[in-house]
């Protein structure tokens, strides 16, 4: 049977209506189904579904929405910030109310009612500041809480506060929600006043700097102008205790403002003031500067490139970024322990790129196409500074959270700092390996000794000639000569040479990116084996056996005094490796001696299975 017309309608009508969840916005599925209808005006936004959708705009973390607040008391030209979490309730269930506090100019009521909606800026598109769209203070808010009281004043004592409140907005049924005007009051409610005087559960309040006191006039501190953002029963923070979230914001923003920090600006976080954190360590007021007994406390500048960038692929206009190369006092940090190493001074936090926008950091982290992954990455930084002209091309959100960099930018920058970096790295990597190799070379070797001691009992002897009385003074001449090449990290010259006169067999090291990883001489009747620091021989194998029986000696002793029985294994195992290498190395000195094709043969030989080696050993 063929539907009737009626029944066309009812299906359509029922395919129309709005098919809203249970806890939607009560006056927003009302002006829906009014325009649905009554054919009404239908509004360019649905204030009661936006303002609840707006809740999910998604930040990377509490502290990053707290960030849009501290960038526009920045721009309010404030020198004083104050962050405040406050903690209630018992533990399980703590309720937290967060503020952001500033002396900026503050804002007049026409100002503040227009800067409480959405798109409301005075800055709106000026890319010479930190925001632009007149989105963040609202969206931040909001994705804390589902409440946001503003104040703001510009005399003493004269307070107007401006509320959003997404249950409120949600529940009105007009088709076009308007904002109040601003409520004056002389005095601010004790909820928020309270917030300037009381100690905060975190943290020790001996480590608490007050804005005020009990007995304070808070409107005479408070002064002639400022802004208070406070959020009430923040619903949606990332971690659900003060303390963390305060650890968090502290580490954070003091990277982040660290140039706004040190031309004057004061920021606290629950009234314990920010340090300055300075990821490429050349900031001569910095955190890191202040580590007991640390020698060299600033980074090396490399070099400065000024790079001309197309605001656009196709542009003929461009703009300058400036990136700057630094190397980290690797010299001295290396040998630092672990703890300072990773937990004070972060070096291996991942920071090896920073990218700041008109002096605020948007950016810290790896990034694989401007600094490779490598072992030495966490011992040098790079910085790029660009203006806001070019934020489509470094792909910054309006909520300023990371960048997405346009390939012809990658390309840009790689093209003035390839080679530099290369060429730090290779210096860092060089370095690591001298001072690996130094650590291992200490003294004789065990493998050394019992090599020389076999040395009678081959069946093929080396190639040892009788020398006459001024031969063998000419071949300690020589020998002396040698062992100032070979000399030994915190030997003398006179020991060094000792040691290479009563040793027949002499393991060395030398870092060489082409070098296969060993190579072999026999100089003045020693059989030197040169192990390549550069090869991953050494850094996957040989290097972490030494260090494993480095360490395995210095355990305690075991059960009457007598030493464990790991140090007695891994001690072994170094000693069969290092005369593995070294028969290798005899065995090829007594096999091209005076034989110029055998000696071909085994370079050849010793190059290929080098060859093959590194890249099964790759990664």
């Amino acid at each position: 049977m063929l539907d009737t017309p009626e029944v066309n309608r009812d299906q359509a009508e029922t395919a129309a209506a709005p098919n809203w969840a249970l806890d939607a916005p009560r006056g927003g599925k009302t002006v829906m189904n009014r325009i649905l209808k009554e054919n009404a005006t239908v509004p360019l936004f649905f204030a009661q579904t936006l303002i609840a959708s707006l809740r999910d705009v998604g930040y990377n973390n509490t502290t990053s929405a707290l960030c849009e607040h501290v960038d526009n008391a920045i721009e309010a030209g404030a020198n004083e910030i104050r962050i405040y979490f406050r903690q209630r309730g018992m533990r399980g269930s703590y309720e937290i109310d967060a503020a952001v506090y500033d002396n900026g100019q503050g804002m007049s009521p026409n100002v503040l009612k227009m800067a409480t909606a959405f798109g409301g800026s005075m800055r709106y598109g000026n890319r010479e500041g930190i925001g632009r769209f007149g989105m963040g203070m609202k969206t931040a808010a909001l994705s804390m809480s589902p409440m946001m009281e503003l104040y703001s004043w510009q005399e003493k004592g004269a307070f107007y506060k401006m509320t959003l409140d997404v249950d409120d907005i949600g529940k009105d049924r007009a088709n076009s929600v308007e904002l109040p005007d601003p409520i004056f009051s002389t005095d601010l409610p004790s909820e928020v006043a309270g917030l300037f005087t009381e100690t905060m559960v975190f943290p020790d309040k001996n480590e608490q700097d007050f804005l005020a006191s009990p007995g304070d006039d808070l409107n005479e501190v408070l002064g002639a102008s400022g802004t208070i953002v406070f959020l009430p029963n923040c619903d949606r923070l990332s971690y659900a205790k003060a303390q963390t979230l305060v650890d968090h914001a502290v580490k954070e923003m003091g990277r982040v403002y660290r140039r706004l920090l040190g031309n004057g600006v004061a920021l606290y976080v629950n009234n314990r003031k920010v340090e300055i954190f300075d990821p490429t360590y050349w900031m001569p007021n910095a955190r890191h500067t202040r580590i007991p007994d640390l020698s060299a406390t600033q980074s090396r500048l490399i070099d400065t490139k000024e790079v001309d960038v197309p605001v656009s692929e196709a542009s003929k206009e461009t703009a300058k970024v400036t990136v700057k190369l630094y190397a980290l006092p690797f010299e001295t940090w290396l040998s630092l322990p672990r703890k300072i190493q990773k937990n004070d001074l972060r070096v291996f936090d991942g920071m090896t790129v920073s990218i700041v926008r008109n002096d605020r950091e948007v950016y810290a982290g790896p990034m694989r196409e401007i600094v490779p992954k490598h072992s030495v990455a966490n011992w040098y930084r790079v910085q790029i500074d660009f203006p806001g002209v070019l934020d489509e091309a470094f792909g910054v959100a309006a909520n300023k959270q990371g960048v997405r960099l346009k390939g012809y930018v990658v390309e840009a920058i790689n093209k003035k700092i390839r080679d530099d970096v290369s060429a730090i790295a290779e210096e860092i990597k060089r370095f690591q390996s001298k001072q690996a190799a130094a650590k291992l070379e200490a003294g004789r070797s065990e493998a050394e000794s019992k090599a020389s001691d076999a040395d009678g009992f081959q069946m093929k002897p080396l190639n040892v000639e009788s020398l006459s009385p001024e031969e063998e003074k000419q071949r300690d001449d020589n020998l002396r000569g040698l062992s100032l090449t070979l000399k030994r990290d915190g030997e003398t010259d006179e020991q060094a040479f000792e040691r290479v006169k009563s040793s027949k067999y002499l393991i060395t090291f030398k870092y060489d990116e082409y070098w296969p990883f060993y190579h072999v001489e026999n100089r003045f009747g020693r059989v030197i084996m040169t192990i390549n620091t550069a090869h991953p021989f050494f850094s996957k194998l040989y290097e972490p056996l030494k260090k494993a029986n480095l360490v395995s000696a210095a355990e305690e002793p075991g059960e009457a005094g007598e030493p464990p029985t790991t140090a007695e294994g891994v001690d072994g195992l170094v000693v069969a490796l290092d005369l593995l290498l070294l028969s290798l190395a005899r065995t090829q000195s007594v096999l091209s001696h005076n034989n110029e094709d055998a000696r071909k043969l085994l370079d050849g030989f010793r190059k290929e299975w080098s060859d093959a080696y590194r890249v099964q050993m790759t990664d």
